[in-house]
């Protein structure tokens, strides 16, 4: 099982993008800092390759991509974002990580940063 570490994100973000590879950067609300953040492909794109494959003595498993929201300094004011740095260009569902209900879909392209805003949670 991987471990998490305390200090990512804390930093810059590096994004390597080009080819079919692309980056998305999702805005979200405040209230979601720490909350992690899931993608998985659309049920209609099975090409995308988020899924990272570990090999344990039981069989194998298949572990999703995630990452949390995070205030981060921008312009003088702190923005809250969630990062994925490289995708393989495809249409993606993100959702809470745990039992979320898919809260947002978004469509990354090769070579380019995607921009999508997390759903308000205000009634």
């Amino acid at each position: 099982m991987p471990e998490d570490n305390t200090h990512a994100g804390q930093g810059s973000v590096v994004l390597d993008i080009g080819g079919d590879i692309g980056a998305l950067i999702v805005s979200a609300p405040a209230q979601l800092e720490g909350v992690e953040i899931e993608i998985r492909p659309t049920s209609s794109d099975h090409s995308t390759g988020t899924h990272v494959h570990t090999h344990h003595a039981s069989g194998h498993e298949h572990h999703l991509l995630h990452v949390a929201v995070l205030g981060r300094p921008a312009n003088g004011r702190i923005l809250h974002t969630a990062v994925f740095a490289e995708l393989t260009a495809g249409s993606y569902e993100l959702y809470q990580r745990d039992g979320g209900a898919v809260a947002l879909i978004v469509s990354v392209r090769g070579g380019e940063v995607t921009h999508a805003s997390w759903p308000s949670q205000e009634p």
